[in-house]
């Protein structure tokens, strides 16, 4: 299957919708489109209903972004992960370290 990432919104907010697997084979197009919307927004939200698989680098990727969000002053959250991506996001720590905050936490808006 191949790889996509889609990115929408604006200062604000960004979301990064990827699509398919996010693995070895794609991890610079993957790392350069979760870098680039966190360079450019200060929230950035990267939707994971349609990736079907992630490997170590996949996880890497979004880790090395959420601490270039952070450096930056912003937030990196991921939302819809479902199946082995949401088992692997949960073994690794990476899901509870990237959820959206609840409404009404203190993140609430950032």
């Amino acid at each position: 299957m191949g790889f996509a990432a889609r990115t929408s919104g604006g200062p604000a907010r960004t979301v990064v919708t990827l699509d398919g697997e996010c693995d070895l084979a794609v991890r610079d197009e993957l790392t350069a489109a979760l870098l680039a919307a966190v360079a450019g927004a200060r929230t950035v939200l990267v939707d994971l209903t349609h990736v079907t698989f992630i490997d170590s680098t996949g996880v890497h990727s979004l880790v090395t972004a959420y601490h270039a969000a952070l450096a930056g002053g912003g937030r990196l959250h991921v939302a819809n992960a479902h199946g082995p991506v949401a088992t692997v996001l949960d073994l690794t720590g990476v899901g509870e370290l990237l959820a959206e905050p609840a409404a009404g936490s203190g993140d609430a808006g950032v």
